[in-house]
């Protein structure tokens, strides 16, 4: 019960203090004067991405548990499609692939390929051999992420540009940038506080129930420090702001790649990948076919929802479903 307990009120501080996170760090980009395009795939995606960070960095380091931190990572890019599904559910209008535009096929592509990299080096495993200690895949993800932010800044400012008027709206005039940089650390602060206990409260959740740090890492943990999207995405949604939950989303998959990479470096026994269990190819392999299906739904773009859902979501959901299932029965 204590560990219960623990894991309901780190996600808690996790999902408040996220979407204070997002709220200040959209200030901090109105003062500053950067692209909200931009905020949404790099700035708001790496915010609620920190928790995965923290998570990953106190598993190699403090736990020693690097199954919670790989588990965590491509748990929670399987979540985060599941996401998108979720916010096709509660946008009415139209299936929500419709609405956004095509422009985020770039950034899925990017997440793709990272989750692509991972698998093979998964399947791997020992035969890889380390540079250092670190596994060879870490220096490739690293160099992939900085092209794709650049490549991806590039398109928003030469392409959606063309199409998408940015509104030039002051909405915080009344909050100094001070006030904003001061209210985003304390709520980041509170952020790594939590994060800081999940694996702890992850391994010992593990060992209680007899579900192993596999399946513990890509269902509950992956969950917790997922919820920050959730509460950035849905309050993008309610003000129309697709193209901002979104990019998030995808955002957040790049992000998450680029934090296994980060957690590879401080796991000094060698390539994390190799020291964890084969059964995370069931969550890389589920990721690349949710975010493939995403991204057939944004490039067809169906004007309607059979249900409450268009197809590409209700895909999305049964993959999600199928890799509860494979999961579990792997333990």
């Amino acid at each position: 019960m204590l560990l219960w307990s623990g894991f309901l009120l780190c996600t808690l501080l996790i999902v408040y203090s996220g979407s204070k996170l997002s709220k200040y760090g959209d200030i901090i980009a109105e003062k500053t004067g950067l692209s909200r395009t931009w905020v949404g795939l790099v700035l708001i995606a790496s915010v609620t991405s920190l928790p995965e960070l923290v998570t990953g960095l106190s598993s190699v380091t403090y736990a020693g548990t690097p199954d919670i931190a790989v588990g965590d990572i491509l748990g929670s890019c399987v979540f985060n499609m599941l996401i998108l599904a979720i916010l096709d559910a509660v946008y009415r209008p139209m299936p929500i692939s419709t609405k956004a535009h095509q422009g985020h096929v770039l950034s899925a592509g990017f997440g793709l390929l990272l989750i692509v990299l991972v698998t093979m080096s998964l399947f791997a495993g020992t035969a890889i051999d380390p540079i250092g200690w670190i596994g060879p895949y870490t220096l490739l993800i690293i160099v992939i992420y900085f092209i794709a932010m650049r490549t991806v800044f590039y398109y928003e400012k030469r392409k959606i540009a063309a199409f998408v008027k940015e509104t030039v709206e002051l909405r915080y005039e009344g909050i100094s940038t001070r006030t904003a940089i001061i209210h985003y650390s304390i709520n980041a602060l509170v952020v790594i506080i939590a994060a800081v206990f999940l694996p702890e409260i992850g391994k010992g959740i593990a060992e209680t129930t007899g579900l192993g740090q596999t399946f513990t890492g890509n269902i509950f943990i992956a969950i917790s420090t997922s919820l920050p999207e959730v509460v950035v995405s849905i309050a993008a949604l309610r003000i129309d702001a697709v193209d901002l939950a979104i990019g998030n989303l995808f955002g957040s998959n790049i992000f998450n790649i680029f934090i296994l990479a980060i957690d590879d470096i401080f796991f000094t026994k060698g390539p994390i990948l190799s020291f964890t269990n084969t059964n995370h190819v069931i969550s890389a392999l589920s990721a690349i076919t949710m975010i493939t299906i995403a991204i057939i739904g944004l490039t067809y773009r169906a004007t309607k929802k059979p249900l409450f859902l268009a197809w590409d979501s209700l895909a999305i959901l049964l993959v999600y479903i199928i890799n509860l299932m494979l999961l579990y029965a792997s333990i």
